[in-house]
């Protein structure tokens, strides 16, 4: 363990964000660099000696939290990377990306605040890059044995590497420009700067993966004839078909899913664009949705310029203390502040659109809403609640209810779908075609960066196994697995 008497002698201490009035002018992440070196070597060692330390269980990866916290509270750098690096493939994406259900899951979290997980892990990984230990480990030797991955988000990167590492040699197919996938263009500048993917990126170059940009299977390729070149094809591609909403005046221009609106702000960032097709500035935004993506559109709106930014969620607001229906180690619901929330906007809870209203020229220019309670099994309008909201902005942040049907990769493989929607598999992440294996959204559906990297490794192993008959590869969770999160 760390330090035996750390969590009764240190309190939580978190990064340092920027200024709210600084970090809105400029697309840099939000934190203040090199802010939480000098402290978190004390607040790794918080990590108590636990016993059964829960974290694991929060965590879908399986991520050895104790170890490398002890190593870190050591400053002990490089064992601290290796650790790190045992379970978890990226953990300079997770460290600043993931809702981190390991904090909520830790034993310290049951009367006093959690071990900052999250910090310290993105601290460790920042570390051994700067001091140059994260290096290619290409394979010993070449199996012979050839792999496609459909798709380059954390799940078909984490298989990626995994594969390339046992020997194989894989070709990633992205259908995007660039490599990354909702990395690379759902997640906005601020909350992870795209160096981080292109490091990786380079470094799983070096190890011998192939990267195909630009090309889309499905449409640019032959699904069934991209089987029949390769000895195995693992579908990564994610769950891309976004909840809609059919109401009046849907169809009116400045109405957007939100992944038609954040990508372009992305695409400025890496030099597209001088400014984005569709852009915030010196409009009333409304973000419809109270998740992370809504929450990335808030900020992108930010900085954009926006003359006011509104967020509505149709559930009621979460309590700011964990449910007694959701007991530690469980994830709560709770009320959550991002980033983006801190910057400004208001956040209206338990409402419902009932129509946009558009100008003489065809824009939205007002959202109808209307308060709304849940009864009976749904959510029914409050007589009287009705009002009306400016709107010259509006995007979609509703979710996503999986895989892409439109492309064609699901009826040419002829894949079965699970009654979600979602590529349907066995325990060893197979799909109903031999030698075509799923990981990630496409398969597990709408789901956090850890569950993505974790199955893209898990589904590895189930690769390697089919084309040797044995894999050393690890498998840390199976689909029919329970964590303590969802």
């Amino acid at each position: 363990m760390a330090d035996p008497k750390g969590f009764l002698t240190t309190g939580r201490e978190v990064a340092e964000t920027r200024p709210v009035a600084e970090r809105v002018k400029d697309w840099n992440e939000v934190y203040v660099p090199g802010s939480l070196l000098p402290v978190i070597s004390k607040q790794a060692g918080r990590c108590m000696d636990c016993g059964i330390p829960f974290c694991h269980n929060g965590c879908p990866l399986g991520n050895l939290i104790p170890e490398w916290n002890d190593f870190a509270y050591r400053e002990d750098w490089t064992a601290a990377s290796e650790r790190l690096h045992a379970t978890n493939n990226f953990p300079e994406f997770t460290g600043r990306l993931c809702p981190a259900p390991c904090e909520t899951a830790c034993v310290l979290g049951i009367n006093q605040p959690a071990v900052t997980i999250k910090n310290v892990e993105v601290t460790i990984i920042d570390k051994a890059w700067e001091a140059g230990t994260v290096t290619p480990q290409p394979p010993e030797r070449l199996s012979g044995k050839t792999v496609a991955v459909i798709g380059s988000g954390p799940a078909g990167l984490a298989a990626a590497q995994q594969l390339t590492r046992a020997g194989h040699t894989v070709a990633v197919y992205e259908r995007a420009d660039r490599i990354g996938g909702l990395l690379r263009y759902g997640i906005p500048e601020f909350k992870m700067e795209k160096r981080h993917i292109n490091r990786r990126v380079e470094q799983m170059r070096a190890e011998g993966t192939k990267f195909r940009t630009g090309v889309e299977i499905g449409r640019d390729i032959d699904a069934a004839k991209l089987r029949k070149r390769y000895d195995a094809v693992v579908i990564a591609a994610g769950a891309t078909t976004a909840r809609d909403l059919p109401v009046p005046g849907r169809e009116l221009t400045g109405v957007h899913q939100a992944m038609e609106y954040l990508p372009l702000a992305n695409k400025v960032q890496e030099g597209d664009y001088v400014a984005p097709p569709i852009s915030a500035e010196g409009k009333h935004v409304v973000v419809i949705g109270g998740g992370d993506t809504g929450a990335d559109c808030v900020g992108t709106a930010h900085r954009q310029g926006a003359a006011s930014v509104t967020q509505l969620e149709i559930m009621p607001r979460p309590s700011d203390e964990r449910p007694e229906g959701q007991p530690w180690p469980t994830y709560p619901m709770t009320y959550k502040v991002t980033s983006a929330h801190e910057e400004g906007g208001e956040r209206v809870y338990a409402v419902s659109t009932t129509h946009f209203e558009g100008d003489e020229d065809g824009n939205v220019a007002f959202l109808h809403l209307v308060e709304v309670r849940f009864e009976d099994g749904g959510f029914k309008p409050v007589p009287g609640t009705e009002r009306k909201i400016p709107a010259e902005l509006v995007t979609l942040a509703m979710g996503f209810t999986g895989v892409d049907r439109e492309n064609g990769l699901v009826e040419q493989l002829g894949l079965e779908l699970d009654a979600r929607g979602n590529v349907a598999r066995d325990a060893d992440y197979a799909t109903s075609v031999p030698g075509v294996f799923v990981a990630g959204d496409a398969g597990r559906g709408q789901s956090l960066i850890v569950w993505a990297i974790a199955e893209g490794r898990s589904a590895a192993r189930g690769v390697d196994r089919m084309l040797t008959g044995a894999s050393e590869l690890p498998a840390p969770i199976r689909p029919t697995d329970r964590a303590l999160v969802v």
